[in-house]
């Protein structure tokens, strides 16, 4: 099993809701790269740090039209100016947010403190040059919808044992607490493996509050993980 998949991409719906859906583009793969599409109040649906696969335009089409196309993280590029040319949107990247929308074969639009009209409310999740890592997170009051592209995640290598949301290894000494723990969403979407849907608040609060004291348990999973294929 690889970290990152290539070839042919196989899509897999992940989080299906009223409003919105993921998926897994390479559902193989170690990292599990999450794709989220977001229907909002008027209808638009902005997608996050997509990753393009055979029938997205399909699945996306079934909520709505395509508003824009969101990186919430510096390195994740992944595939989101191929899917805005195709819906002839922009690629909206965080005003702060440096070097990425260079890479990006779009246009690109920058946003503050909201995500232009769609409903988000913006916010800096990590922004530090080194190790290089500028992370904004976005969260709808009315569909208490909160999207952390990196921080959290599902995936096993995120996760200690016992753990259904981890905080990301590189951030387990020192997690961004004060920045998430205010937040009580009913639904968690995140940038590695499925989102959480039932006690997302309590998932997200417990997970920051054990990074620290699950980090050995959670190390030792993700070393494990890299060893095997």
């Amino acid at each position: 099993m690889p970290m990152k998949g290539r070839g042919t991409a196989q899509l897999r719906e992940i989080d299906r809701w009223e409003d919105g859906v993921g998926w897994l583009a390479y559902p193989d793969e170690k990292m599990q790269r999450a794709s989220h599409a977001v229907r909002v109040d008027d209808g638009d649906v902005w997608v996050f740090d997509p990753v393009d696969a055979p029938g997205v335009d399909d699945l996306l089409a079934e909520f709505g039209d395509v508003a824009g196309v969101v990186v919430g993280l510096d390195r994740h590029k992944r595939d989101a100016a191929a899917i805005a040319n195709r819906h002839e949107v922009p690629v909206y990247v965080a005003s702060w947010m440096t070097g990425v929308a260079d890479k990006l074969d779009a246009d690109v639009e920058r946003f503050g403190g909201t995500l232009a009209d769609s409903g988000f409310k913006t916010f800096r999740i990590v922004d530090r040059t080194f190790p290089p890592w500028q992370e904004v997170g976005f969260y709808h009051d009315e569909l208490r919808t909160l999207v952390v592209p990196e921080t959290v995640g599902s995936v096993g290598y995120f996760c200690a044992p016992g753990e259904r949301l981890g905080v990301h290894p590189m951030l387990r000494p020192f997690p961004p607490r004060r920045t998430l723990t205010g937040f009580d969403p009913e639904r968690l979407l995140v940038g590695h493996g499925a989102g959480v849907t039932d006690g997302a608040g309590d998932a997200l609060r417990e997970s920051l509050l054990n990074a620290r004291k699950n980090l050995p348990g959670a190390y030792a999973r993700a070393f494990k993980s890299m060893l095997t294929n």
